[in-house]
C-alpha cells in the first residue's frame, strides 16, 4: 500500500527552513510566519486531503474545483483543498507547482 502523501511531505520537507507540526489529524508545513501546507487523512478517514495557499493559481484551481467539485475546492481566502486516494493521486504535475506557489507566499 503506498501512500500518495509521502511524494509530497518529502518535497516539502526540502525548501529551506521548513518546520512540521499538526493540525488536527493534518501533518502541518510552515516557512517563516505561516503555513504552507496541511496534508493527510480525508474527512472520517476516507482517502486523503491536501490544502496549498495559492494566489496565481487560484484561476486555474477554480476551474479545476467547477470541472470536479468533490475532489478540488477553493476557499475565499485562496487555500486550495484537494482529496484524493491511492488509485487517484494529485497530478504531479499540480501539486509540484501549487507546492511551491505556497511555499514562497510563506515567505
Amino acid at each position: 500500500m503506498n501512500d500518495p502523501t509521502q511524494a509530497i511531505c518529502e518535497a516539502a520537507l526540502k525548501f529551506d527552513n521548513v518546520t512540521t507540526g499538526a493540525s488536527c489529524n493534518q501533518k502541518s508545513f510552515k516557512a517563516k510566519k505561516s503555513n504552507f501546507l496541511f496534508i493527510g487523512p480525508g474527512a472520517k478517514g476516507v482517502g486523503y486531503k491536501a490544502m496549498f495557499k495559492l494566489d496565481a493559481s487560484v484561476e486555474e484551481a477554480k476551474k479545476m474545483a467547477a470541472e470536479e467539485p468533490s475532489r478540488y475546492q477553493i476557499g475565499s481566502t485562496k487555500w486550495a483543498t484537494v482529496r484524493f486516494t491511492e488509485e487517484a493521486p494529485v497530478p504531479e504535475k499540480i501539486w509540484r507547482k501549487w507546492l511551491v506557489e505556497s511555499y514562497e507566499l510563506s515567505n
